[in-house]
């Protein structure tokens, strides 16, 4: 089949999935007016891939159809910089702001691919399925959601030590057909406006935990599998008054599995530790430089929009300002820069000559904080005009327009430009839409003080400190200069 239209992908999803929202089940989600929105985004992400298909697809290896450049194996230091030039590509029609694209899922698919050896060691079986799958998906281009970590109910206990086994996903048996399996897993993102859920490994399992230690791929529309979105963001307010929530509200949702029936040829993963804690260790690390490639387009954008807030409002010649300014404009150069020496590292990787730390390391800790410092420099350079934001109604209205035009234009810009740019600055940072950006950000690659005291124990700070140790060795017990 290869790329598929915006339409082909919109007549996808009228599956009958079981889609919940806001006390009531979706009967198709293209046509729910909260949904309107992202699904038309969502349509012309794979329009581009029609209208740019040089930049955006190379040929199936199996069919000789363009397929997603998201799905590229690749090896060189070139092909992997031909994966971010797509990517960089697709994540700037949507402003980063989308922080599962398909590209992302789509990667973390090839990623768990090209690590198949992790599991085709243990069983050959579920290697073959893995890579199977991936071609599936490569080659029909289906859109992918994930689901990794079990419900937050009491994190001081592992999943089988709660009061009910099967809170957290769990095997309840096997069978001719496959592995039945029950329980819930957080956080899904997209899901309302996928084809496929990947179940799979994140936080690392134990001995005894082998029931929860699952990995495998379902239809959407699978018997007993249940999604419970949160409420949407999009108010259906428009582009003016929420030009961001309007569009790129991508939804979340809890997954309920109720005796939900996996065919063997879709599971990768049943009760191995080893492979379930090991999978994506040996991955060349596609899906964390899909993320650092949409986080940095992300970060372009915050920078773009304080210039012009600070700009629009008179602020840009104080010193104090330029120097946040400036600062926002030194992180995301030197996130591009982060981005070219991360290439050269996944293919590495991908060759089996270096690990994936500094990209890890971007992704974990030093993105997550230049995302709070840029919201926290805009929020400062608005001051109380993130407030007093009239609406499109409120211009349309004769006896109220002139006042607006008068007392809310900036600085040789117009009322409607000005308000523009802060309505803007708000749905990212008052409204519900953007308080959930911040929180997805923060938390976007797990636990941020457990990814930081992951690298307190690589193996990089053995070296750190015999740096300090050869220094101490030549002081210790020398001769007296006095």
């Amino acid at each position: 089949m290869g790329i598929r239209t915006g339409s082909q992908y919109r007549d996808s999803l009228r599956d009958g999935r079981t889609v919940y929202i806001n006390g009531e089940r979706v009967k198709d989600v293209t046509s729910y007016p909260a949904f309107e929105g992202v699904v038309e985004t969502l349509c012309a992400l794979y329009d581009l891939q029609h209208e740019h298909t040089g930049l955006l697809c190379y040929p199936s290896p199996r069919t000789d159809a363009p397929v997603s450049l998201s799905f590229l194996m690749a090896e060189t230091v070139e092909q992997v910089q031909r994966r971010c030039r797509a990517e960089e590509f697709r994540a700037e029609a949507t402003f980063g702001m989308m922080g599962r694209l398909p590209d992302f899922c789509n990667a973390l698919v090839t990623d768990s691919a090209a690590a198949r050896a992790t599991i085709a060691e243990r069983n050959p079986r579920f290697g073959e399925n893995l890579l199977r799958y991936y071609e599936e998906c490569r080659d029909n281009d289906w859109c992918l959601t994930h689901t990794l970590v079990d419900p937050q109910i009491d994190r001081s206990k592992g999943p089988g030590e709660l009061d009910d086994p099967f809170l957290a996903l769990r095997l309840v048996r096997e069978t001719d057909r496959g592995i039945m399996v029950r329980g819930a897993r957080m956080l899904s993102t997209l899901a309302p406006f996928a084809n496929e859920l990947w179940v799979g490994p994140y936080y690392p399992r134990k001995p005894g935990e082998e029931p929860y230690a699952l990995c495998f791929a379902l239809p959407m529309e699978t018997p007993g599998l249940k999604f419970i979105c949160r409420e949407s963001y999009d108010d259906r307010r428009g582009a003016f008054d929420r030009p961001l929530s309007s569009r790129f509200d991508e939804g979340d949702a809890l997954a309920v599995f109720d005796d939900v029936l996996v065919p063997w040829e879709r599971v990768f993963i049943n009760g191995d530790i080893g492979a379930w804690n090991y999978l994506f260790q040996s991955a060349p690390g596609y899906a964390a430089l899909q993320g650092v490639i949409r986080g940095t387009v992300k970060m372009k954008f915050l920078t773009g929009l304080a210039c012009h807030l600070a700009e629009t409002i008179g602020r840009s010649e104080l010193l104090h300002v330029q120097a946040q300014l400036g600062e926002l404009v030194a992180y995301t150069e030197m996130l591009e820069g982060l981005i070219a020496n991360a290439a050269a590292e996944v293919a590495a990787v991908r060759q089996g000559r270096s690990t994936s730390r500094s990209l890890a390391a971007v992704l974990f800790v030093f993105m997550p904080e230049l995302q709070v410092r840029a919201i926290g420099v805009i929020r400062g350079l608005s001051g109380s005009g993130l407030i007093m934001t009239p609406t499109e109604g409120d211009f349309a209205n004769a006896e109220i327009a002139a006042y607006i035009e008068k007392y809310l234009r900036g600085k040789d810009v117009p009322a409607r430009r000005r308000v523009q740019l802060f309505k803007l600055a708000w749905d990212l940072i008052g409204e519900a839409f953007g308080g959930r950006q911040l929180q997805y950000e923060w938390f976007y690659a797990g636990d941020p003080m457990l990814n930081r005291a992951r690298f307190y124990r690589s193996h990089s700070v053995a070296k750190y400190k015999a740096m300090v140790d050869k220094l101490l060795s030549g002081t210790d017990g020398g001769s007296d200069r006095g």
